[in-house]
C-alpha cells in the first residue's frame, strides 16, 4: 500500500538529483500501480543482459480481447472486451476460468523497447529488448 509518506520521500529526494526527475515520476507511477489486484498472474523473465519477456496467463481471452499500448516508457496491457451480461450460464456448474476486466502497467527503462507480443495457448508473451547505443557500449581505449 502506498502512503503519502512514501510519496513524499521521493519528492524530498528530488532537489539532490540532477537529470533524474523522470526517474522519480516512474517510481511514483509504479507505486500507484502496485495497489491493484493480482489478476492476471504474470512472470517477468530475464533471458540475458539485454532481453526480457513478460508472460501473462490469459486463459479464455482472444487477441481481440486484449489491448497493448506503449507510450512514455509505460507498457500497458488491458482487457478491451465488452462484458456480456446475457451470457448463457445455464450449463456452467462452476466458473474457475475468469474472464474479467484488468489493466496492468509496467514502467520500462529509456533504452528498453517492445519488440512484439504473441498470444499462444492462453499465454500472452511480450518481448522486450534493451538497446544500448554504440557510445555507451564497453570499448577498449588505446593509450597513446
Amino acid at each position: 500500500m502506498v502512503t503519502t509518506n512514501t510519496l513524499s520521500i521521493w519528492n524530498d529526494l528530488r532537489p539532490f538529483q540532477v537529470g533524474f526527475d523522470n526517474v522519480f515520476d516512474h517510481f511514483n507511477t509504479q507505486l500507484k500501480h502496485t495497489q491493484g489486484s493480482n489478476f492476471p498472474p504474470y512472470n517477468i523473465k530475464k533471458l540475458d543482459n539485454f532481453n526480457w519477456t513478460i508472460e501473462m496467463a490469459l486463459a479464455g481471452f482472444s487477441k481481440k480481447d486484449i489491448g497493448i499500448e506503449y507510450a512514455d516508457n509505460q507498457l500497458t496491457i488491458e482487457s478491451v472486451f465488452e462484458k456480456d451480461d446475457k451470457e448463457d450460464d445455464t450449463t456452467t456448474v462452476h466458473r474457475g476460468i475468469s474472464k474479467r476486466q484488468f489493466k496492468k502497467a509496467f514502467t520500462l527503462a529509456d533504452e528498453v523497447v517492445v519488440n512484439g507480443a504473441e498470444l499462444k495457448d492462453g499465454m500472452l508473451i511480450v518481448d522486450l529488448e534493451k538497446i544500448v547505443p554504440e557510445e555507451k557500449k564497453p570499448r577498449s581505449i588505446k593509450i597513446s
